[in-house]
């Protein structure tokens, strides 16, 4: 699952929200380089969603 919303980020305790992050990165570079292989991706959004939830992870563990 790729998109993460503020609601659930909000529900997290400050080690789910790093651990969700590490997961996202993972996927995230996956992604990269399924595209960089010339794939298409599984869901044409995906790279999309998951570069926001990282995101949106981000701005709450800066706070």
């Amino acid at each position: 699952m790729t998109f993460v919303s503020n609601r659930e980020i909000k529900a997290m305790s400050q080690d789910a929200r790093e651990s969700r992050l590490v997961e996202l990165r993972e996927e995230m570079l996956q992604l990269r380089a399924e595209k960089a292989l010339g794939g298409t991706p599984a869901s044409v959004g995906e790279y999309k969603a998951t570069s926001r939830s990282i995101a949106r992870l981000r701005t709450y563990l800066k706070d």
